[in-house]
C-alpha cells in the first residue's frame, strides 16, 4: 500500500506559498481594502469583499512560489533563504510550476463573477507577478517594478465596483508604489551583504549610504499623495488623523533603521501597522 503523502512535503508546500509569514498578503490586502472602500464609498459589497481577499491569497502565494522558483541558486547563497523549499531541495523545481498553475487557477475561478474589465486588468496583475523576479537581474530598481505588482489590486477594485478606472485610482496606485518602494527598500537592506556577493541587484545598494533618506522620501510622498486625496474627497478628519498616525510610525522605522540586518526587517514587518492606520482612517473619514 503507498504511503500517504508525507506530512512534511505537505509543511514544505505551505512554506513556499508563505502560509506562516503573513506578511506579504497583508501588505497586499491593506492598498486593495483601501480602494475598495474609496470606490464603494465606504460600503462595499460582501462578495466582492470575499473575491478579492481570497484572490489576493491566492496570487500572493502564486508570486512567492514562481518568485523562488526562478530565485532557487540565488537563495541557498543568502543566509536568510538558504533553507526556503526550493533551496534546500525540500521541493522539485517541477513540483514548484505545478503548484503555481493550481493557485493560479484557483485565482481564476473566481474572475468570472467579476466584470470584463476587471477580467482584463487581472491579465496584466498575472503578466507582472510572473515577470518580477527576474527584474532583479538587470535593474536596481526591481521593487519598483514589486510596487507596480503590489498596486494591481487597486484599478481592480474600483474596476469591479464602478465598471471603470477614474484618475483617483491611478493616483491612489502610485501612493501605494511610492509606499512599496518604501518598505521593501529596507527589507533588501537585510539582504545588501549576501546581494553584494552574488550579484543580485536592489534598491538598497543603489541608494547605499542615502537609503535611510529615500526610505523617508518614498513615505513622505505617499503621504503627501493620500493627503491630496483626502482634501479632494472631502473625506472626514478621521482619514486625516489616520494619515497622522502613519507619518509617526513612518518616522519610527527610521529609528529601527538605524540599527543592523535584524532591525531592518523589522522595519519591514512594521509596515503592516502603517497600512492599517490608513485603512481605519479611511473608515472614518467615510462616515456619515
Amino acid at each position: 500500500m503507498r504511503r500517504a503523502f508525507p506530512r512534511e512535503k505537505w509543511q514544505a508546500y505551505a512554506a513556499l506559498m508563505r502560509i506562516d509569514r503573513p506578511i506579504g498578503t497583508l501588505l497586499l490586502l491593506w492598498p486593495t481594502y483601501w480602494a475598495l472602500w474609496l470606490a464603494a464609498g465606504g460600503n462595499p459589497p460582501l462578495g466582492v469583499f470575499l473575491i478579492f481577499t481570497a484572490g489576493t491569497f491566492l496570487m500572493r502565494s502564486a508570486g512567492c512560489v514562481i518568485n523562488d522558483y526562478f530565485d532557487r541558486d540565488f537563495d541557498r547563497h543568502v543566509a536568510r533563504t538558504c533553507q526556503r523549499p526550493l533551496a534546500a531541495g525540500a521541493i522539485t523545481p517541477r513540483e514548484a510550476l505545478v503548484l503555481f498553475l493550481l493557485l493560479c487557477l484557483g485565482a481564476a475561478a473566481l474572475l468570472p463573477f467579476l466584470n470584463g474589465l476587471t477580467i482584463l486588468l487581472a491579465g496584466g496583475a498575472v503578466l507582472v507577478t510572473v515577470t518580477y523576479p527576474l527584474f532583479k537581474r538587470f535593474t536596481h530598481l526591481p521593487q519598483a517594478y514589486l510596487g507596480l505588482a503590489f498596486s494591481f489590486g487597486i484599478p481592480m477594485a474600483f474596476a469591479a465596483q464602478t465598471g471603470r478606472v477614474p484618475v483617483l485610482a491611478w493616483w491612489l496606485m502610485l501612493a501605494n508604489a511610492c509606499w512599496v518602494l518604501a518598505y521593501d527598500t529596507a527589507y533588501a537592506m537585510a539582504d545588501r551583504p549576501d546581494d553584494l556577493k552574488i550579484g543580485v541587484k536592489s534598491s538598497a545598494i543603489l541608494f547605499g549610504r542615502y537609503d535611510r533618506l529615500a526610505i523617508a522620501g518614498f513615505h513622505g510622498v505617499m503621504l503627501l499623495i493620500l493627503s491630496l486625496i483626502g482634501l479632494d474627497l472631502r473625506l472626514h478628519w478621521p482619514y486625516f488623523l489616520g494619515l497622522l498616525l502613519a507619518a509617526l510610525l513612518a518616522a519610527y522605522e527610521q529609528s529601527l533603521l538605524r540599527g543592523d540586518r535584524n532591525q531592518a526587517l523589522r522595519a519591514f514587518l512594521h509596515n503592516n501597522w502603517l497600512g492599517m492606520v490608513i485603512f481605519g482612517g479611511i473608515m472614518g473619514g467615510l462616515g456619515h
